[in-house]
């Protein structure tokens, strides 16, 4: 099953399933009950905290939920919020989610010291379902922007480039 936020999100290859954590697990959820996959595919957009650059395509099994509050000790969580497919080990590129866009580049410092090297909003949503159900779970993603103070107008300005490039990416994947 390939899914992806929706909105202005979509490819003709996968089905909308919300944005933010709150709505794709809800839906996520509603698509599992109804029909269990075997594999769930995520497909989306992403900021950066630094590393990755505007319009890397980057692959990723493993996503956190970390608040950037966790990192000037203003908070702490008592769950689990790391979480990797079943079949994966290897932690590779970590994908962050809240939701809320980072737009403070000084905190991406700190999440790229834990190897958090991308944000999105709706992936760690994905593989806690898909965890929850016992489905091997991951995402694709394509840098719109950093996670700065220029966020919201650089997603804005590269997300049209971003998602055609996603789109061939994809596409030319599935034919291998």
């Amino acid at each position: 099953m390939i899914i992806c936020a929706g909105r202005s999100e979509q490819f003709d290859f996968a089905m909308p399933v919300g944005v933010g954590m709150m709505e794709v697990a809800i839906n996520l959820t509603r698509l599992c009950e109804a029909k269990k996959p075997e594999y769930i595919l995520f497909v989306g957009t992403a900021g950066s905290y630094g590393e990755k650059k505007i319009f890397d395509i980057v692959e990723s099994k493993t996503a956190a939920n970390i608040e950037n509050s966790f990192f000037t000790g203003g908070s702490y969580s008592p769950v689990d919020n790391v979480v990797t497919s079943l079949k994966d080990v290897s932690r590779e590129t970590l994908v962050n989610s809240s939701n809320y866009i980072t737009t403070d580049k000084e905190i991406g410092k700190y999440y790229t010291a834990q190897n958090v090297q991308l944000e999105n909003m709706e992936f760690f949503a994905v593989m806690k379902v898909a965890q929850f159900y016992g489905i091997s779970a991951g995402g694709i993603f394509v840098v719109t922007n950093y996670c700065d103070e220029n966020a919201h107008e650089d997603f804005e300005k590269n997300r049209k480039e971003a998602m055609k490039r996603l789109d061939a990416y994809v596409k030319k994947r599935a034919k291998k």
